[in-house]
């Protein structure tokens, strides 16, 4: 389990306990330990019918311990189970900061408060656990067989993900685990669970966590990842693994994106809020390295102007050098040397010191360097420094958007005007479309753009024919409910900003095609969303651009890797003179536990 966060019970204030001393609290009820197993403490909804009673002498067989972190210690799990699916028969005896004196296999008597633990707060939307916290313990046997580990397959876990209940929570609803993914592991919260041969579809991160699939013939990339294609099926057989076994003895596996897991990986049925419904693993697996290489993409032709999208996340000149390095090798080996760079999350002159400083020059120049010494071109670049502290992203960093050239192959069109606060507008000349300024910020002053970054509009020319293309990051998806909400469907409340800001672009694109309707644009970035959300949808409306990810082959759509799900976050957009458009995603970082950022890049060849 991931220890990013304390956890544990809220100490009685002095205020509290003279209330309580002068009957102004009432003191928790309690359940008999004759009449009360774990079953009937976790009852048929996400809420037990306990929560807040104490119980006594609840019987249990020690399946787990968790022996560090402030979020210590253990599972129990009832070996004589009700006949009821939606119970679960397991339980988290919470210990906090004290490491339990129990051993798996001894057979338990535990007696506590029950408590529902909400992983991250309530606030953020997430389901809870069912615990006994403030608990004593007696042990009344030693070195019991433990319980089966129930097998999570595709014949086990639903098809269906989650009941609708139009947005609100469906915490008060009975559990249906026959029916829904999300029932079927609530209903196994705490109980020793097991996935066999199971494929890596996330890999290792820095907190020793990865993401399996149960199911292992459902919605897979054509490089072994789960697609996620639709707000309709996120993928229910994707479970977090984490680990209980000790580093030192035991390895955490460093798994890619197409690995496996083989043999068997068991262990209780955790729950946080950074990745959901989790295997701690009292066992796992051995690593099976089936993973795929990195990608190349193909040089251009002479007569092929290529325009890559990079979001080399949060780079400064703070960054070690070695990933200023890996990045130039991504860009002159992998991207093979675009004419155009589109970069997003560059950051100023002293990264995340929260100060006046909002310069990128050398940020970029030292990335410029880098490519360089790996081969590459002598590129140039054109960015436009941000207001202190209003692009959102990492504080004091200033993340923006920012152009590389090569001026060997194309040349930057200056055009003399631009600044932070002044929008670049679309003037007609002779019968053709021209810029304002160049390069410019797209209607800085919107609404749509508080606390984001603002677009970036360069025009460019090649082979002496004019290209405009406009950078952009629109705004993360921070505060959306996750898609293992206790809201159902969940709320994806930064959606709002982004379809305003897809709105935006795609006026400024409608004036450029009313000033010239063949221009040659390109829309590149980090837009945050999935080709198939309405702030896709609105930046396409009228026709006027093609998401040229939708012209992949279905698996191979997909650039980015959250929680076990590959989907799309970046995109290329063309204009319709830019028809013969060959467009590929470069998978060097998104499918590995080694990476240089956790975007894939993607490239676009085109004859303006």
């Amino acid at each position: 389990m991931s220890l990013r966060a304390p956890r544990g019970p809220v100490a009685l204030t002095a205020v509290a306990a003279s209330a309580l001393a002068a009957g102004l609290l009432a003191v928790p009820s309690s359940a008999s330990a004759a009449e009360v197993r774990i079953h009937d403490i976790q009852g048929s909804t996400r809420i037990s019918p306990l929560a807040g009673q104490q119980v006594s002498d609840v019987p249990g067989t020690v399946t787990a311990i968790r022996a560090f972190g402030s979020s210590r210690g253990f599972w129990i799990q009832d070996t004589q189970p009700d006949k009821d699916a939606a119970t679960s028969e397991a339980i988290f005896v919470f210990t906090g900061s004290t490491t339990p004196s129990v051993a798996v296999g001894d057979s338990v008597l535990v007696s506590g408060t029950v408590s529902e633990y909400y992983p991250g707060g309530k606030d953020a939307g997430g389901q809870s656990l069912t615990e006994l916290s403030k608990a004593t313990w007696t042990v009344r046997s030693s070195g019991n067989a433990l319980p089966a580990a129930y097998r999570l397959n595709r014949s086990t876990i639903p098809d269906r993900y989650a009941p609708d209940a139009g947005g609100d929570s469906i915490e008060g609803l009975a559990l249906r685990p026959r029916s829904y993914a999300l029932d079927r592991y609530e209903s196994l919260e705490g109980m020793r669970v097991s996935v066999e041969n199971a494929p890596v579809v996330g890999a290792t991160n820095t907190y020793k966590e990865l993401w399996v699939t149960a199911e292992p013939h459902h919605r897979r990339t054509a490089r072994g990842g789960a697609l996620y294609s639709s707000y309709r099926d996120p993928n229910a057989g994707r479970v977090k693994v984490a680990s209980l076994l000790p580093y030192a003895q035991h390895p955490f596996p460093v798994a890619d994106v197409g690995d496996a897991l083989t043999g068997t990986t068991a262990g209780p049925l955790d729950y946080d809020n950074f990745g959901g419904y989790t295997i701690a693993a009292t066992a796992m697996g051995e690593l099976a390295d089936h993973g795929p290489q990195r990608e190349t993409t193909r040089k251009q032709k002479a007569d092929e102007l290529s325009i890559a999208t990079y979001n080399v996340e949060n780079l400064s000149p703070k960054t070690a050098q070695s990933k200023f390095d890996r990045l130039a090798t991504g860009l002159v080996e992998h991207l093979a040397s675009p004419d155009i760079v589109a970069l997003e999350e560059v950051q100023d002159d002293n990264g995340a010191t929260n100060d006046s400083v909002v310069s990128a020059d050398a940020t970029l120049k030292k990335l410029t360097d880098a490519i360089k010494a790996a081969g590459g071109p002598a590129y140039e670049w054109r960015q436009i420094n941000p207001v202190d502290d209003q692009d959102g992203g990492e504080p004091g960093g200033n993340i923006r958007v920012a152009f590389l050239y090569n001026p060997e192959r194309v040349s930057f069109t200056d055009i003399p005007g631009g600044d932070s606060t002044t929008p670049v507008e679309v003037e007609e000349k002779g019968g053709k479309a021209t810029l304002s300024a160049s390069p410019g910020r797209l209607d800085p002053a919107n609404g749509v753009w508080k606390n984001s970054r603002k677009p970036l509009v360069g025009q460019f020319s090649f082979r002496g024919r004019p290209v405009f293309v406009v950078a952009n990051h629109f705004n993360s998806k921070g505060g959306d409910q996750g898609l293992d909400s206790r809201f159902q469907p969940p709320a994806r409340s930064s959606e709002t900003q982004r379809t305003g800001q897809a709105t935006a672009v795609n006026t400024f694109v409608k004036a450029l095609l009313n000033a010239d309707p063949k221009a040659s644009v390109v829309v590149a970035g980090d837009l945050n969303d999935y080709q198939f959300s309405p702030a896709l949808a609105d930046l396409t409306e009228g026709g006027v651009l093609t998401d040229l990810v939708t012209r992949l082959p279905e698996d191979e759509r997909y650039g980015y890797v959250y929680n076990g799900n590959s989907q799309v976050l970046d995109h290329i957009l063309t204009s319709r003179a830019l028809r013969r458009a060959d467009y590929d995603i470069v998978h060097i970082n998104a499918e590995f536990s080694d990476q240089s950022s956790d975007h894939d890049p993607q490239v676009v060849r085109v004859r303006p």
